[in-house]
């Protein structure tokens, strides 16, 4: 009779508590699994107990936000109902993939109808398993082989409300299984979809050109091995960095009392050797280029460690001593300094965001010929460079005209050339021809028409790049997406956009 009391009454009110409890906790959960995600920091901790002093990140960051909001506090870690506490690991990662799912979700739904590129790399992740990076996310791959690639690929997209007939675009690194021309994954998709063309990345080309050569002279292997040993032993420990600062300011002010150096602002400032990175290759040209300049520190920093026999290393030291003081060192120094310095400028400007495709492409040509140029007269320059530099640190410069004998090999086998034909044909023209043969290889794989007609749509300098003919072209290479009629037409349309256009006082 007491419509108050009666048990049904309690139970919604006692339901509807619940709920909004339920709500607040899933909220508050939900609002660290953001921040944390938004910082990409890591979410569990070493040691997740209550009697640890660092939980982790995400019970950390929920701790801190239930000392700051009443609500909060009401209903986590004690307060919440023991099988609802939303701490384990389980639930963590689930917020983590259900904010993964709604991400994806939202960017489909934005990109609904539009076309798309496919941009598509490989990793291992910390446990070993080989990963698939994709636009959308991350997919595990048993196998890196283009078909698994392409079903990995196809599993991802069945996922989404994205159709790969709206795929116009595709982008991979250099390995044959995403680009060969036979079963490669551009090969595959092209087969499946001709309108998605196949563009690489023109600093990741010049990346493997310059791989490419390092790797295929054994000569120029050895050298970049030394200079990388060099680096890692004058800066591993910090006794050695500031021994080799301290020769450094001993040098500079030797040269300052000679007169070989200027006073000035922002001049003679102290540096260290550049640690160089494989995966930025013109990263070595700022290493060659200090090792130069701060030689004569670096060696009397390497015979200390080498007279110290209380120092790690002796052995390399001892070995690097006597490697780093020959003009074959010398000379691969200045070579590559020579050709990364060209390449360098190229690399930089490859990689600037505001960089036009037309200009890019014309830089790799002015680096294709200036490359080519350096065989026919620069060679003389070069060896003078590489002569006052041995001058200068006491290296003994071998007789050109004697036989040429590579140390550890048999002197009975071995060709009979001189230095200088060493030193001219066998390295210097070999790896310039090298670098050129790959510089073209690796670049001709570019659309090039493709490229040139996509940048008469640029908007820079109020379209000035417009040109109609290679419009209609770009519009013939996507026979897809424009029938008989619509090229037909095309040809007017532009030619009345042209003249809309002229009558704006900003064109």
């Amino acid at each position: 009779m007491t419509q108050k009391q009666h048990i049904e009454t309690f139970v919604i009110k006692q339901t509807d508590e619940a709920r909004i409890n339920y709500r607040t906790l899933l909220s508050a959960s939900l609002e660290c699994t953001r921040w944390l995600l938004g910082q990409s920091l890591p979410f569990r901790g070493h040691d997740e107990s209550l009697k640890s002093s660092n939980r982790g990140n995400y019970l950390e960051l929920m701790q801190f936000l239930s000392k700051h909001n009443e609500q909060v506090r009401k209903v986590v870690f004690e307060n919440a109902p023991k099988n609802l506490k939303y701490t384990s690991s389980d639930i963590q990662k689930d917020l983590v993939c259900a904010c993964a799912v709604e991400t994806v979700d939202a960017i489909a739904k934005d990109m609904e109808g539009a076309f798309f590129s496919l941009l598509v790399d490989g990793a291992r992740d910390s446990s070993t398993k080989e990963q698939m990076v994709v636009f959308l996310g991350v997919q595990h791959v048993s196998s890196t082989t283009s078909s698994s690639l392409e079903e990995a690929i196809e599993r991802l997209f069945a996922t989404t409300n994205l159709s790969m007939s709206k795929l116009r675009g595709q982008g991979y690194n250099g390995a044959s299984n995403m680009k060969g021309e036979l079963n490669g994954l551009k090969t595959k998709n092209l087969n499946k979809y001709p309108q998605a063309f196949y563009i690489h990345c023109f600093a990741h080309q010049l990346q493997l050109a310059l791989v490419f050569v390092a790797k295929d002279n054994e000569d120029v292997a050895n050298f970049f091995i030394n200079a990388s040993s060099l680096v890692n032993l004058v800066g591993s420990l910090c006794k050695r960095r500031d021994a080799f600062r301290e020769k450094q300011q001993e040098q500079i002010q030797k040269a300052l009392d000679l007169g070989n150096l200027e006073m000035g602002k922002g001049l003679n400032q102290e540096s260290s050797l550049m640690r160089p990175c494989d995966t930025r290759w013109n990263s070595h040209y700022g290493t060659i280029v200090r090792i130069i300049v701060m030689f004569e520190a670096v060696m009397e920093v390497v015979e200390w460690i080498k007279s110290d026999r209380n120092q790690d290393n002796l052995g390399e030291a001892t070995r690097l001593f006597k490697d780093i003081q020959t003009f074959d060192f010398a000379f691969h120094l200045f070579l590559m300094r020579l050709i990364l310095g060209i390449t360098n400028e190229l690399s930089q400007a490859l990689q600037k965001k505001d960089q036009d495709i037309m200009n890019a492409m014309a830089l790799v040509e002015v680096c294709k010929q200036i490359l080519q140029s350096l065989k026919d007269d620069d060679f003389g320059d070069l060896f003078h460079d590489v002569e006052k530099f041995c001058e200068e640190h006491d290296i003994i410069i071998p007789n050109m005209e004697d036989l040429h004998f590579v140390p550890g090999k048999s002197r009975r086998k071995a060709p009979k050339i001189t230095n200088f034909h060493y030193y001219r044909v066998d390295l210097y023209f070999q790896v310039l021809d090298v670098q050129l043969t790959e510089l073209n290889d690796h670049f001709n794989e570019v659309n090039t028409e493709l490229l040139l007609c996509m940048a008469c749509l640029s908007p820079v300098n109020n379209f000035a790049s417009f040109d109609k003919a290679k419009i209609v072209r770009l519009a013939q290479l996507y026979s897809q997406d424009f029938d008989r009629m619509d090229l037909m037409n095309l040809p007017i349309q532009l030619d009345n956009y042209i003249h809309d256009m002229k009558m704006h006082s900003d064109f």
